[in-house]
């Protein structure tokens, strides 16, 4: 007992973080080694896998749905998250300050966030229906044309991005709501006495204040935006025509519909090139600030 005792005081350093690497490695890392095996095949899952090295990377390069979904899968995140930032910062501050059933509207307003996705989905691809959705009821309403939604390959992407925007800004709102909450209240108090407006103290008090809370939800927004795939699969399919097919639903698509699974691989690891290389800019981002 004692020479165990003395082993486990001598590599305590590295016994502890052992059942945490140990999940990494087999969750994460694990899963990573298996898809990029599997995209050395040609595997049409009827049949035999045939190894073909790097060929169906040599095929995404030319492939002309692969740059389709590059272009769409950037499309939606830079459409998205800017927007998110926005109203998530505007209802953070909205909720800093007191007023009458607060606790309510707050309430009211995670909603979105807790829901399930597909769920959510669903009921947006009701309300896009051209003929028979209330949101062209809406705009009827105000005198206003009717609107295809998510049938108009030039407006099926900001469509989702609505989706989007109304399901995750509450996640941006409560990240800079607790940054705003943190902000001593002797800042405003002090900018009020030397004349300076609302707008002033704002621009100069609080954006550099919460700027760290800022960029965290920009690169957790940014990371989860490029790999959105239920709301795009379940609304559009990544329809009309590949108007809306972002690199995630394409690479679905190719292994579940056509059937191809070393090429759905070999998208999910460009997929994950993009994702990690968008994650280390905004980290670099973050550290300079």
């Amino acid at each position: 007992m004692k020479r165990a005792a003395n082993f486990f005081d001598k590599y305590a350093y590295w016994l502890f973080p052992l059942p945490a690497i140990l999940a990494l490695l087999l969750l994460i890392v694990g899963p990573v080694l298996a898809n990029f095996v599997l995209s050395t095949y040609d595997w049409f899952i009827s049949g035999r896998p045939r190894f073909i090295g790097l060929e169906n990377y040599q095929n995404v390069l030319t492939d002309w749905r692969f740059w389709n979904g590059i272009k769409n899968t950037f499309y939606f995140t830079a459409l998205a998250v800017p927007l998110q930032l926005v109203f998530g910062l505007a209802v953070a501050v909205l909720f800093n300050r007191e007023f009458p059933g607060k606790g309510l509207v707050r309430t009211i307003i995670l909603l979105p966030m807790v829901a399930t996705p597909v769920a959510i989905a669903l009921i947006w691809a009701l309300m896009f229906n051209p003929s028979l959705g209330v949101l062209n009821y809406f705009l009827e309403s105000l005198s206003l044309p009717r609107s295809l939604w998510v049938a108009d390959a030039n407006l099926v992407i900001p469509s989702l991005v609505i989706v989007d925007i109304w399901e995750w800004t509450p996640m941006v709102a409560l990240i800079l709501l607790a940054a705003l909450q943190g902000v001593p209240i002797e800042y405003y108090e002090a900018a009020r006495i030397d004349g300076a407006s609302g707008w002033q103290s704002f621009w100069h008090i609080t954006l550099p204040s919460i700027r760290a809370a800022i960029v965290i939800a920009l690169i957790l927004r940014s990371i989860d935006a490029l790999k959105t795939f239920d709301i795009i699969y379940v609304i559009t399919q990544g329809g009309p025509g590949t108007a809306s097919e972002t690199l995630n639903v394409f690479a679905f698509r190719s292994g579940f519909e056509f059937f191809r699974a070393g090429y759905s691989a070999t998208l999910l690891i460009f997929l994950l090139f993009v994702v990690l290389g968008v994650a280390v800019l905004l980290n670099l981002t973050r550290r300079s600030t």
